[in-house]
């Protein structure tokens, strides 16, 4: 059987945090705010693990109210998302993921970030897509208040 999940995450920029996608630390001004190391990417490629299984979100394993996830690598989170997956009988084929970040521009640093989530994933790097796109200075993402992420996964589930 096939499942496909999606998943979104955003967090707002604040000085004094490193900027962190994907498990790669992006040089900025300023970094994503939370509990963990607020990488939006991770996040929402783990929810959409997540999503495929019906397994509620990363709050629900992961709740920031748990002392032991603060400044957490948010890749240790996805290892563990996805052993919950594949003690599940699941498989993840893909993952295609969008940043949406009016800056810092990302595209010398998209490839990096595959190859972390594609080697936390268990996957080939082809089978991991990570795009950027700038939210044309429209809303809250537009102005630099924040940084969001979505993805979708598929999921092949014996049975």
């Amino acid at each position: 059987m096939t499942r496909v999940g999606l998943g979104f995450d955003v967090h707002p920029l604040v000085e004094g945090r490193p900027l962190v996608l994907g498990g790669v630390e992006v040089p900025a001004a300023r970094g994503l705010g939370g509990h963990s190391d607020a990488d939006v990417l991770t996040h929402a490629v783990a929810d959409a693990l997540l999503g495929a299984l019906a397994l509620g979100d990363l709050g629900q394993h992961f709740p920031d109210s748990d002392p032991r996830y603060r400044g957490i690598s948010s890749l240790r989170l996805l290892a563990d998302v996805v052993e919950r997956v594949r003690s599940r009988g699941g498989r993840v084929v893909n993952i295609d993921a969008t940043i949406v970040a009016e800056a810092p521009k990302l595209a010398g640093w998209l490839e990096p970030m595959r190859t972390r989530l594609a080697e936390t994933l268990g996957l080939a790097v082809d089978q991991v897509s990570v795009k950027a796109k700038r939210a044309e200075q429209l809303g809250a993402l537009g102005r630099q208040e924040g940084i969001a992420a979505m993805a979708v996964a598929l999921v092949e589930v014996a049975g």
